[in-house]
């Protein structure tokens, strides 16, 4: 399992055979958590607030790795 960080929330995710799967998606105070996964090896964990966005996306292709963008605006 892997937590990611971001200035919305932070992310827990398991990276498997069968591609990335949320664990938890906990939001900072005054953010809201989403989720998106059109593929079993992408998932996508949003953050809004009212001036911020933080998307934290996991992949498994072509290895296992996370990132992260924020947004103020």
């Amino acid at each position: 399992m892997h937590t990611i960080t971001s200035q919305g929330g932070k992310a827990t995710v398991r990276y498997g055979s069968g591609g990335v799967c949320l664990i938890s998606a906990v939001p900072n105070q005054g953010f809201t958590a989403s989720t998106t996964q059109s593929a079993p090896d992408t998932l996508t964990v949003t953050f809004a607030g009212d001036r911020h966005r933080s998307e934290i996306t996991a992949s498994t292709v072509p290895s296992d790795r996370a990132s992260v963008r924020e947004t103020s605006f």
